[in-house]
C-alpha cells in the first residue's frame, strides 16, 4: 500500500495521469479475498491500471521442474516470491516502467524476505523504513491526505494481520501470521 501511495503521489508531482501507475497482484495458495479485494480497490480508488497474474500454474509447474512435492515448506514459500518478482521485472520491461519494491526494513533485518525474491526491485521505497513506521505512514496518508473510499480501504489494509499469506490457506482463513513467527514489530523495530 505504501509503495503504490508513493507512486501515486510521484505521478501527482511530475505531474502524470494516475492510470501510468500499473499496479500488479499476483495471488497464490495462500492468498486472501481481502488482500486481493484491497488491492483491487486501492488501485481503483488511485486511479491505476490493476492487473491480476496468478502464479499458481507457474508455482505449480516450478515445483514440478526442481521435483519438490508441493508440500508447503521454505522452498514452496521462496518458490512464490521468486516467481512474483520474475513478473514484475518482466512486466516493468513490457511496459517500460520499473519495480518499486515493498520489502521494509524490518523484513530485512530479520530476514524475513526471500533472496531474489521480495529483497530486490528498482526503486525500492521501503528498505529504510521499519513495519510499525510503513504501518503508521499508511495510516496517517488515509487521514491526513484522503478520504472517502481511499481513506476506507487504507484503514482496512492497515487493521489486515501481517501475513505474507505464502502457505495454503484453511477453510478460507489465514493460515501464516508473521508476527505469530517472528514476535511483534513493535519491539524488533524498537531493538
Amino acid at each position: 500500500a505504501l509503495a503504490a501511495l508513493i507512486g501515486a503521489r510521484a505521478l501527482v508531482t511530475l505531474p502524470a495521469p494516475p492510470s501510468r501507475l500499473l499496479a500488479v497482484s499476483m495471488p497464490g495458495p495462500g492468498s486472501s479475498e481481502r488482500t486481493r479485494e484491497s488491492a483491487r480497490a486501492l488501485a481503483a480508488a488511485l486511479g491505476a491500471e490493476f492487473r491480476e497474474i496468478s502464479i499458481a500454474a507457474a508455482l505449480a509447474q516450478h515445483l514440478r521442474d526442481i521435483a519438490h512435492s508441493g508440500a508447503p515448506d521454505r522452498t514452496f514459500e521462496n518458490a512464490q516470491a521468486r516467481e512474483r518478482t520474475q513478473i514484475l521485472m518482466d512486466v516493468a520491461n513490457q511496459v517500460g516502467g520499473f519495480v518499486v519494491g515493498t520489502g521494509d526494513l524490518s523484513e530485512a533485518a530479520l530476514g524475513w524476505m526471500t533472496f531474489n525474491g521480495d529483497h530486490m526491485s528498482m526503486y525500492h521505497v521501503n528498505a529504510g523504513v521499519p513495519k510499525t513506521l510503513v504501518r503508521y505512514l499508511v495510516e496517517w496518508t488515509a487521514d491526513a491526505v484522503f478520504e472517502g473510499d481511499v481513506r476506507r480501504i487504507l484503514h482496512d489494509i492497515v487493521d489486515t494481520p501481517i501475513s505474507p499469506e505464502l502457505l495454503p490457506l484453511k477453510d478460507g482463513q489465514l493460515a501464516q501470521r508473521t508476527e505469530d513467527t517472528v514476535g511483534p514489530y513493535e519491539l524488533h523495530d524498537f531493538f
